[in-house]
């Protein structure tokens, strides 16, 4: 690079620092596949301003490249246990999620979600280990002297590493299952008779039978289910720092919570000071298309593209299914645009391509895209509504389905189950979803609502990452119920002492009565005898 734009590049760095009040030096936790995604278009932005960014990276990582990842500092350690394992670990996670986990009601889930929650619990712990103890890694942790540590939520170590290097931390999440974590270490507000609990599957306005599987699905994430195993959390906390603690309690101390999220996907719910929604924050506008893919698109005519992509972690598709889903596509109009990774379906139609990746995001903007073929997954589904795209929505695993569900329920989709998909199905939702006015519409109002905001949600993750730094913590944004025990939080102290003195004015009162009314028989009957 010649010396001037460098010296260019530094200049401008150097006035970011000036702005924000200093350059930070930001230690990262973070999560393999979309996860990964999602935190790395923060880091970028982060790095743009001028701020140090530095990754802890397992040796066995999946999706964490130094080489795609320029800009970004990485400190990579080993691990006892290998990508390959990890692959094989993940494939079977959605394997089980998709095809063999029950989905008629909450408590269906257990066990079969409850065992692959567990194990991936003990996939975390052990990297925890592995990353605590290397004490090599841990003093030049120390000697970096970091301002502030970013992770996400759903992987666990992050607080911890935190408070061993005595910096403030911040949370990225999407969400918990039965938003557990957004409950009682985040403090949320989350009402069952209006707000759908996550992976119940519901969405919108519910009716009584929908609220009652709803409490159902509370009850069951509150008291029966469990998202780390808790007590050997809680057994490494306590032995690393040194006195008693718990994973939650250490949670609990984050400054900001960045809810991958917003209202144009949420229903409205209360919500805190120190927790902000930032949905969408990797969107952008639509790039050109490679020259072969777009006359492809423009071969299509006025007839438009679908685009079906069941995202990266899908790779064991039946043929069968591959087949119907072929068939269907092949019946309508439009050019499809299908993101496959396998053996070429018998019955592909002329009309529709395989490829085994595609620039989503500039295809969902391009213009003569018509509707989005989707597993309902977090960034996807950003995409399709910042660009106002229509969908149809096939969830796999995950949050997925409650995801589809609000597009449901705002109608801007259909939903179809990949277990009983059949060809009649898929093609059925297609000519819905393209032909009828009433999708795109409602697409289009949830895209002027995501448009609609004050500050872009990448600037909100970036500029409270900052306010920490500066303000070594958030503390002011805290709610003053984290210093509260269970029981003062819902004011059962308070409660118990004031039916207590009720109770002891009852007595005195019945007491007083009782006394009264004996003083009066005893002179009734020193009257008679006399």
């Amino acid at each position: 690079m010649p010396g001037k734009w460098i010296s260019a590049l530094l200049l401008l760095q150097i006035s970011c620092c000036f702005r924000s009040a200093k350059c930070g030096k930001v230690l990262v936790w973070p999560v393999e596949y979309s996860h990964w995604m999602n935190i790395k278009i923060i880091l970028d932005e982060l790095v743009q301003k001028g701020h140090e960014v530095t990754v802890l990276r397992p040796l066995s990582s999946i999706f964490l490249d130094p080489k795609k990842s320029p800009g970004l500092e990485f400190e990579t350690f080993t691990t006892s246990f290998t990508s390959d394992d990890l692959e094989i670990f993940f494939a079977r996670f959605v394997d089980t999620w998709t095809y063999e986990i029950p989905r008629d009601t909450c408590l269906s889930y257990s066990p079969l979600l409850q065992n692959i929650i567990d194990g991936y619990s003990n996939y975390s712990l052990i990297l925890c280990e592995d990353t605590i103890s290397n004490k090599q890694l841990m003093t030049k942790l120390q000697e970096s002297k970091f301002d502030v540590l970013l992770s996400d939520a759903v992987a666990p170590c992050g607080e911890l590493i935190a408070e061993l290097l005595q910096i403030p931390f911040l949370y990225s999440l999407r969400f918990s299952p039965g938003y557990t974590i957004e409950k009682y270490i985040a403090g949320l507000l989350l009402p069952p008779s209006y707000v759908p609990v996550i992976l119940s599957g519901l969405g919108g306005q519910m009716t009584f039978k929908e609220r009652v599987k709803n409490m159902i699905c509370m009850l069951y994430f509150d008291f029966w289910f469990q998202i780390f195993r808790e007590k050997e959390w809680d057994q490494l906390y306590s032995k690393t720092l040194g006195r008693p603690t718990t994973l939650f309690e250490t949670m609990g101390k984050a400054e900001m919570w960045l809810i991958r999220s917003y209202w144009d996907l949420e229903f409205p719910h209360p919500t805190l000071p120190n927790v902000d929604y930032v949905g969408g924050l990797h969107c952008k506008p639509a790039k050109p298309l490679p020259k072969e893919m777009e006359d492809f698109v423009q071969s299509s005519g006025e007839h438009g593209v679908v685009v079906f992509s069941l995202g990266s972690m899908v790779r064991n598709m039946t043929e069968e299914k591959a087949n119907a889903i072929a068939w269907a596509l092949a019946q309508i109009p439009q050019k499809v645009l299908w993101r496959f990774d396998g053996k070429k379906p018998a019955t592909l139609g002329p009309n529709t391509r395989l490829y085994k990746w595609l620039p989503q995001n500039d295809l969902l903007g391009h213009p003569k895209t018509k509707a989005f073929v989707t597993h309902g997954g977090a960034n996807g589904l950003y995409e399709a509504i910042h660009h106002g795209i229509p969908m149809i929505g096939i969830p796999l695993f995950g949050e997925q389905h409650d995801n589809i569900a609000h597009m449901v329920a705002k109608g801007v989709a259909v939903t179809l189950n990949i277990r009983t998909l059949s060809r009649s199905d898929l093609l059925n939702a297609l000519k819905e979803v393209i032909d009828n006015p009433f999708y795109k519409k409602n697409a289009m109002w949830l895209s002027a609502i995501h448009h609609d905001q004050p500050m872009k949600p990448l600037d909100r993750a970036v500029f409270w990452i900052e306010v920490v730094m500066r303000h070594k913590g958030a503390k002011h944004l805290r709610p003053l119920a984290y210093n509260l025990t269970w029981y003062q939080y819902h004011s059962l102290d308070v409660i118990g002492f004031l039916l207590t003195c009720v109770a002891v004015i009852v007595v005195l009162i019945v007491k007083c009565f009782l006394l009264v009314y004996r003083f009066f028989v005893k002179k009734e009957k020193k009257m008679k005898n006399e």
